[in-house]
């Protein structure tokens, strides 16, 4: 005799609250969806906007991929000093200047909503020679939060 598996209304991926769960391409149970909160969306958006930048000014990251991220007077900001800072590299042969934003980490994020949808914050970020001040404005316009301000120490 064999077993018989009972057959649920709702189907095989139905808890018993009847609130349906997703599942993975396997038919396990995967966890079911949770929101995050803004504030922790805004933390995670400023972080690696930051680290991203960082990487922008050491030379190892094209600036076009912040063009979604960054509003066009930050993005060509942003250029320009990624631009200055090759062109004095290649004028240059100190080892200091060489390893000027190499290996950014951003080291802590400080954030503060100052309106609804506008979000300010400070952060710290080290490299090989100095660590350094970021002061980022970030606002939400047409439900896509966008860098209005970037200020790099």
């Amino acid at each position: 005799m064999s077993a018989v598996t009972p057959i649920h209304p709702a189907g095989p991926a139905s808890s018993r609250s009847g609130v349906r769960q997703s599942t993975d391409r396997v038919g396990h149970d995967a966890r079911p969806l949770r929101a995050v909160d803004e504030k922790t969306e805004v933390l995670a958006i400023i972080r690696s906007t930051i680290q991203a930048s960082m990487e922008v000014l050491a030379g190892i990251r094209p600036v076009h991929q912040l063009a979604r991220r960054l509003d066009p007077r930050c993005l060509a900001t942003l250029q320009h000093r990624a631009s200055l800072i090759r062109r004095e590299l290649a004028r240059s042969s100190s080892p200091a200047l060489a390893r000027l934003h190499k290996n950014s980490i951003v080291r802590s994020v400080r954030v503060c909503e100052v309106a609804p949808g506008i979000y300010e914050a400070s952060a710290v970020v080290v490299d090989d020679v100095r660590a350094r001040a970021v002061a980022v404005r970030l606002e939400r316009s047409k439900e896509v939060w966008r860098i209005t301000e970037l200020v790099i120490g």
